[in-house]
């Protein structure tokens, strides 16, 4: 009887099986590594601003309160962006002449709002409130970083739904005091009263994790 197949054909095809496989995983851990990495996440990255705006100058060396520039951040999903007139109510005083800040006093004789480009944003699709996380007791540094070391803003996490996720379905280790959300370095902060503030947090808010996790929570 004649032979179908040659000596060489199954050594063939157990080579074209582990390409393929290999091929195959090697595709998955490609997307799983490419969705996570800082080219997609921007996690890192800054972003050109009309006015190199230095939050290490302002917050960690002048100790000015994130609120003041932010001046919606409690009362609205927005957290809002700094208006010419509040930069102004310190440069019109100090740095007149600084060459730096041009767009600033152009922006302030014309009524031109500067054009800020923002770094940490959410895709439209999300729905974010600001408000309710300052007034349940999220730190800025939380989501922001420590902005009191960055001489040039950058993301500082990647705004994932599973990183949302992961802080919703605990959300008891991220709570403090709502009147000290805006500090930024909470080294000292002893874990054991960490860990009773955090669960008579969630008890005095009536946070449910449990309905935290819908959908609906952030997709409206």
């Amino acid at each position: 009887m004649p032979q179908i197949f040659t000596a060489s054909a199954d050594t063939r095809l157990r080579v074209a099986v582990f390409l393929l496989g290999t091929g195959v995983v090697g595709a998955l851990l490609f997307g799983g590594g490419y969705v996570n990495s800082a080219y997609v996440t921007r996690v890192g990255w800054t972003r050109h601003q009309p006015v190199p705006f230095s939050h290490k100058h302002h917050v960690g060396d002048d100790g000015i309160d994130c609120r003041y520039c932010h001046d919606k951040v409690e009362v609205s999903s927005e957290a809002g962006l700094p208006s010419t007139h509040t930069c102004m109510t310190c440069h019109s005083q100090l740095y007149t002449g600084a060459p730096v800040l041009a767009p600033v006093r152009q922006s302030f004789s014309t009524g031109e709002p500067i054009r800020w480009n923002r770094v940490a944003k959410v895709p439209d699709y999300v729905f974010f409130n600001h408000a309710i996380h300052i007034s349940r007791g999220v730190p800025c540094v939380t989501c922001h970083g420590r902005v009191d070391q960055m001489a040039l803003t950058f993301r500082a996490q990647p705004f994932q739904m599973q990183w949302c996720l992961d802080c919703h379905r605990n959300p008891e280790p991220h709570l403090r005091p709502p009147e000290m959300v805006t500090r930024m370095d909470w080294s000292d902060w002893d874990p054991d009263a960490h860990k009773d503030f955090g669960r008579l947090a969630v008890k005095a808010y009536g946070i449910d994790p449990k309905r935290l996790d819908a959908c609906t929570v952030c997709h409206r």
